[in-house]
């Protein structure tokens, strides 16, 4: 599925999880796709749960993250 690097972040996420991204500058599903989920499971706030439905997105629009 093309996507236009617009899509938002997934619903469902708790809030410690969206301020860790915001503060890190994530607003858009795409921009995931330069990070590890190893990297993003450092920042604070963002748990095991949080990288899963991240995953999931992007999978969902045919993404994924970083090797």
């Amino acid at each position: 599925m093309p996507t236009d690097g617009e899509t938002p972040l997934p619903t469902g996420l708790s809030e410690p999880a969206r301020r860790a991204l915001a503060a890190a500058g994530y607003t858009r599903l795409e921009q995931l796709t330069d990070v590890t989920a190893r990297e993003l499971g450092k920042l604070h706030g963002m748990g095991p749960k949080a990288i899963r439905r991240l995953g999931e997105a992007l999978a969902a629009h045919g993404l994924s993250f970083r090797d």
